[in-house]
């Protein structure tokens, strides 16, 4: 069967909500593995139309991708941390923009547990399989009216925004056109508040032309003066979660930990798109053996697959850390948000090494763009253009280190 054909022919099925996360994880992993040669089949496809085309979110929606991080109780996986960082890793394998797109249509649904009761009931009214997108930079400005707040704004990278049925933004609070400024407007930096209003509601400006990560759909999506409900609104990042459960009780910190296994899976596939090149008998010009003879070669790609396993490690090290300290209930701490984005920086420029590194042994075919090592190496620069992954983020950990060092000795 065709990749169009078998896409065609994806119908939903149930997933089981009440089933054991490791069982279900590993079912689902066993989907994608079945999906694989036509996921990345069309990456041409994903990259020339810059989204994840109709077709395949909903084959993905069928296999239940987008719902592990709805609750139980709306008829989601509610997966643990580290079973959902290895679906979002295995698809990022196989094509960086469908990993991406999933991993952030999944990070929406955790923060929708910051609304009241009430909007959350409305998001899920229609099943587990609302995809929620949006953007975390506090582009927009909202001000208080007798019916709710007017809010204006234009929001950046709004990865999915094309198949969500909701959309997320970020807002300055402001009073008489000046921010409110404080928990009670008595000085301090401007007050930031999230909201949610359905897609339909928002304007999408069509702006990701990008260099990497073309198939994200990341664009601009926009406001004019929108009323919308108090009941939209949510404190981010110190809201209370409206779910009981690990999953929801420390959204902000678990959030910059979702892009490592994004840019690992996509070093690995990396590495396995360099492996299949040299297995298929290729010898470069003015080399005197094939590549998979050469021990030159052989040597690089030791080191590579040694530098990649540093990084698998640190991230399950980190998944596994992480989860205990949710069921623990001790993981709403701002120096984990510290330790999880400095961990993501980390992962992030390994990756991109590894890539960059494929994509030079790979040779001269490697430059054209039916290969798919410079797609993994501009996918993977873009993935760590993010303000989660960006290198200035390991300032933080420094300062933490610091000043743990000093407690001690004092």
């Amino acid at each position: 069967m065709s990749a169009t054909s078998k896409l065609n022919a994806a119908t939903p099925r149930p997933v089981d909500g009440g089933a054991p996360a490791a069982g279900a994880c590993e079912r689902l992993l066993a989907d994608i593995r079945d999906w694989a040669p036509e996921i990345t089949a069309r990456a041409a496809v994903i990259e020339a139309g810059r989204r994840i085309p109709p077709d395949l979110v909903e084959a993905l929606k069928a296999i239940g991708v987008f719902r592990l991080f709805v609750p139980k109780s709306r008829g989601g996986l509610e997966f643990d941390a580290p079973s959902a960082l290895k679906v979002f890793g295995a698809l990022a394998r196989l094509e960086g923009s469908v990993g991406w797109t999933v991993m952030i249509g999944n990070a929406g649904h955790l923060l929708t547990s910051l609304l009241p009761p009430e909007t959350h009931d409305q998001v899920y009214r229609n099943g587990p399989d609302m995809i929620v997108a949006g953007s975390l930079v506090p582009a927009g400005a909202a001000e208080a009216t007798p019916d709710g707040f007017r809010v204006t704004g234009r929001w950046p990278f709004a990865s999915g925004c094309l198949h969500s049925g909701w959309l997320l933004g970020l807002c300055v609070m402001t009073e008489r056109g000046k921010p409110v400024t404080g928990p009670a407007g008595a000085g301090g930096p401007p007050r930031i508040r999230g909201f949610f209003m359905p897609a339909r509601d928002w304007k999408i400006e069509d702006t990701w032309r990008a260099v990497g990560l073309k198939g994200a759909g990341s664009h601009h999506i926009t406001l004019r003066e929108a009323l919308v409900p108090a009941a939209n609104f949510f404190d981010f990042p110190a809201g209370a979660p409206c779910l009981p459960g690990p999953l929801y009780q420390a959204v902000h910190q678990l959030l910059p930990l979702l892009h490592g296994p994004v840019t690992v899976g996509m070093a690995e596939g990396a590495l396995d798109d360099l492996v299949a090149l040299a297995n298929s008998g290729r010898q470069p010009s003015r080399a005197a053996l094939p590549m998979r003879d050469s021990e030159v070669f052989q040597g690089e790609l030791g080191r590579l697959d040694a530098d990649l396993k540093a990084a698998q490690a640190l991230l399950q090290v980190q998944a596994d850390n992480h989860w205990r300290h949710a069921l623990a209930g001790t993981l709403n701490d701002e120096a984990k948000v510290t330790q999880h984005t400095q961990t993501a920086a980390w992962l992030a420029a390994t990756s991109v090494h590894v890539a960059d590194a494929c994509f030079s042994l790979g040779g001269g075919v490697a430059l054209y763009e039916s290969s798919p090592l410079q797609r993994r190496m501009r996918d993977l620069h873009a993935a760590a253009q993010h303000a989660a992954s960006q290198q200035r983020n390991y300032a933080g950990a420094g300062k933490l280190l610091l000043d743990s060092a000093r407690s001690f000795a004092g």
